[in-house]
């Protein structure tokens, strides 16, 4: 029976082994940019968020995100609460007044009067249709969830994959979305990258400084399809699109959103890209989880309260039974 379990373990344990290995490849494929994790201040089971980021990240949100992306899931009320921004509430307030809802009135009719902190910040958009409309056909997405919409794809070798997959569970890795948007909002480049043919019809990448002015032999290409036998496949930017190199396909059709000293921290934080975008993606953390840090505080005191639970029946055991032992 013994050695029947310990057959059965291995074949489970190869089984399991074969799954994750055959699961690999669909995050592993190899052309998928790699995104570096940024250490956060909420990182861990024992992060939280810091105010005075999130403070900067909304005034980031505020003078520029805001003009094509809407945050529909968050109340204003929640920028007051412990946890968030925790704006002066009389501040929150008066902000509010600034916002334009829709509520029915007593005869049924749809009017519009000033927001309070209990409603939700609009959008600023009246429906779908006029978003596009506006954004050549593209809907702007709403940065509530975003953070929670997007992450960070695995881009190592096969076999160290579920390495890293225990690693991420172990140090309760959730912050792969903000890890993208930072990636995201750094990663524009004036053009993408140059490279020149050879005789053979191999690409080679160019440095920019020895670029001449006027050389007809650059290729401009967002990304390289080496094929055997076959000359290099250069994939060129699409009229309008942007390159950028966090984004999947490296051309994006945001343009730069932010540039240095494009808004005035008055906290002496450097307004430096780098620093807009890790507050904007801690701002856009935050919207996605406005409870982060009280459901942390909780489990703590969960677990804290289950140590001593179990201590207590240890104890109780070991004198209940302790003339039978």
């Amino acid at each position: 029976m013994i050695k029947m379990t310990k057959t059965s373990s291995i074949a489970l344990a190869g089984a399991m082994a074969l799954a994750l290995t055959s699961a690999v490849p669909a995050m592993a494929a190899g052309d998928g940019p790699e995104i570096a994790k940024k250490k956060w201040s909420f990182s861990g089971p024992g992060g939280h968020f810091d105010k005075n980021q999130l403070q900067r990240g909304f005034q980031v949100y505020k003078e520029v995100c805001s003009t094509c992306h809407g945050i529909k899931r968050i109340a204003f009320r929640n920028l007051v609460q412990p946890g968030g921004p925790e704006f002066p509430e009389d501040g929150v307030r008066s902000l509010a007044a600034t916002y334009k809802v829709d509520e029915l009135d007593g005869n049924g009719k749809v009017v519009q009067r000033p927001a309070r902190l209990s409603d939700r910040f609009p959008s600023p958009y009246k429906n779908e249709a006029e978003a596009r409309s506006i954004h050549n056909g593209a809907n702007p997405p709403d940065l509530s969830l975003i953070a929670k919409a997007r992450g960070v794809d695995y881009t190592g070798p096969i076999w160290y994959h579920p390495v890293s997959m225990l690693k991420d569970v172990v140090t309760g890795y959730q912050e792969g979305g903000a890890d993208y948007i930072y990636a995201l909002m750094t990663g524009y480049k004036d053009n993408a990258p140059a490279y020149r043919r050879d005789a053979t019809g191999k690409l080679t990448e160019v440095a920019e400084t020895s670029i001449q002015r006027g050389d007809k032999t650059i290729l401009r290409c967002v990304s390289v399809e080496k094929v055997a036998g076959k000359p290099d496949n250069c994939t060129a930017m699409a009229d309008g699109m942007n390159y950028n190199m966090a984004f999947p396909g490296h051309q994006i059709g945001m343009a730069k959103p932010i540039s240095d000293g494009q808004v005035k921290y008055t906290d002496g934080t450097a307004a430096t890209v780098s620093n807009y975008s890790a507050d904007m993606a801690a701002f856009a953390s935050w919207a996605a989880d406005p409870t982060h840090d009280q459901r942390k505080s909780l489990g703590w005191q969960v677990m804290l309260y289950l140590l001593v639970t179990s201590i207590l029946l240890y104890v109780a055991k070991k004198r209940l039974w302790r003339e039978v032992h």
